[in-house]
């Protein structure tokens, strides 16, 4: 028979038993929650990198198309580029193509301007031939006076000297003339420089001076007492004023009463002529085409319809206006606007 301590002992040797049965089964517990825990978080971390992955693939098949976009814009770019230099390069071609062009409209019109001024010479030889007969006429009475008085014996010699200084001064005005007939004959320069329009007005009628004597044309000169000075070319505006001149008096040839008037008046900015006469006037609705090359109103043969077109674009050039004031049956005015030079550009004199 088994005693009881024996048993006892037994017993509590089973408890040890089943205690660490119990602490093992709570320890695998513990585990198996701990494992299914980390399974659950290696299953989260799976979604995780799946779902990064699938982003991945995203991004990347976004990249792929940015960079197959992007290399189409770099195409298109480069083709962009190869059109826009062979486009330079037309440009370039055709504003050297155009510059040439405007070369040579200038020259034509440089050209064109000579002839026209060349032409009035022309007219005017019969008016300035006489100008100059004047002087040598009266330079032979004076020099024959001295000649006369030395072949007497009669040395007069104050007589020999005012008759030999008037000749002398017949000399100088012959030779003004035909100075200024060289002037007004030669290219002019495209340079500007500070000119007195009244005395521009003055020489280009003393061209025309003997012509409306002997057409008996009178002429009224009113001209500003301001005397005023503009920037430009004293050859091509001795040009304009001659064509306004020389259309006047053939507008006047049939009139009874044949007069031309001249008049200038100044205000801040501007110097203002008005080239008036008592000629039949232009036809209405042809005012603005005066100004058209090679229209003319004048009969066929008599003119060339280039003095107004030419006149227009030398005031034009010289930052002006012409216009004109028409009254058919009563005369026509032409009137031109010039700038004046500002106070700080004008010098003391102007030619």
């Amino acid at each position: 028979m088994i005693a009881l301590s024996d048993l006892e002992v037994e017993y509590a040797r089973l408890r040890e038993q089943m205690d660490a049965m119990e602490v093992r089964i709570h320890e695998g517990e513990r585990r198996r929650t701990a494992l299914l825990h980390l399974i659950k978080d290696v299953n989260e971390a799976n979604k995780r990198l799946a779902n990064q992955r699938k982003a991945m693939l995203h991004i990347l098949g976004d990249y792929e198309q940015d960079r197959r976009r992007l290399m189409q814009q770099t195409t298109r770019l480069e083709a962009g580029r190869k059109a826009m230099i062979h486009i330079m390069g037309d440009l370039q071609e055709t504003t050297a193509e155009i510059q040439r062009s405007e070369q040579e409209l200038r020259e034509k019109q440089e050209q064109l301007v000579q002839a026209a001024k060349l032409a009035t010479l022309g007219e005017l030889t019969t008016g300035v031939a006489h100008e100059l007969n004047n002087p040598l006429n009266n330079i032979g009475l004076f020099i024959g006076n001295v000649t006369d008085l030395i072949e007497l014996g009669t040395f007069d010699r104050e007589r020999m000297l005012r008759d030999l200084s008037s000749a002398m001064e017949q000399v100088h005005k012959a030779s003004q003339i035909i100075s200024h007939l060289r002037t007004f004959g030669r290219v002019a320069p495209v340079s500007r420089e500070h000119v007195r329009v009244n005395a521009i007005v003055v020489q280009a009628l003393a061209l025309l001076q003997e012509q409306l004597r002997l057409r008996t044309i009178d002429v009224h000169l009113g001209l500003c007492s301001e005397d005023p000075i503009v920037l430009g070319n004293a050859i091509q505006l001795e040009q304009v004023f001659l064509n306004l001149f020389t259309n006047a008096r053939d507008a006047v040839a049939e009139s009874r009463h044949k007069l031309i008037r001249i008049s200038s008046r100044c205000d801040r900015h501007s110097v203002r002529l008005v080239f008036e006469d008592t000629g039949p006037g232009i036809p209405p609705g042809l005012e603005q085409r005066v100004f058209d090359p090679f229209f003319t109103t004048k009969d066929v043969g008599a003119g060339t319809g280039l003095g107004l077109s030419i006149a227009y674009g030398i005031v034009r050039d010289h930052e002006g206006t012409i216009s004109i004031d028409n009254t058919a049956g009563r005369g026509a005015a032409f009137v031109v606007q010039l700038p004046l030079a500002s106070e700080r550009e004008a010098p003391g004199d102007a030619g």
